[in-house]
């Protein structure tokens, strides 16, 4: 058994230490707003936060999440923060087809924590770079991210 804290509850895992991490937050704890798009760690939409960095799910193994402090994109929209972004992407028109968006939202919540100015469209396109959009959303998510910053300002 593997014990964690997810999204501010402590659980206990009962997959096999090298169980990715995804599969344990959606299949064993039901909770599915992260998703799985790649499985190598390329695309994003499998990001959750382990001890408040962006995190890619499918590749972590359960064991390395033992005694971590897991958020998923269901405790992000819990806090100001996440309420903030999530406000800010249907202000901006942010999703299509909605698939990358929770690994979009939980990497924007760490770039709007690290900045230490305000930032600009660029600047969020390129810290983001990491997290893929089939549809091509990104002016919108770069706006979304900056309107979301200057919120919480």
């Amino acid at each position: 058994m593997t014990k964690f804290t997810l999204n501010g509850k402590a659980v206990n895992a009962q997959a096999t230490p090298d169980t990715p991490l995804l599969w344990v937050i959606r299949e064993e704890m039901g909770i599915t707003g992260t998703k799985f798009g790649c499985g190598v760690a390329q695309c994003g939409a499998c990001t959750v936060h382990v001890n408040g960095s962006p995190t890619r799910s499918c590749v972590l193994p359960l064991a390395a999440a033992a005694g971590a402090q897991v958020t998923t994109i269901e405790g992000l929209v819990q806090t100001r923060e996440g309420k903030a972004l999530q406000d800010a992407w249907i202000a901006e028109s942010a999703p299509q087809c909605g698939y990358c968006q929770s690994g979009q939202m939980m990497a924007a919540a760490a770039v709007i924590k690290d900045a230490r100015a305000p930032l600009n469209r660029e600047q969020v396109l390129e810290r983001m770079a990491g997290n893929v959009c089939r549809c091509g959303t990104y002016n919108q998510i770069a706006a979304a991210v900056v309107r979301a910053q200057k919120t919480l300002a």
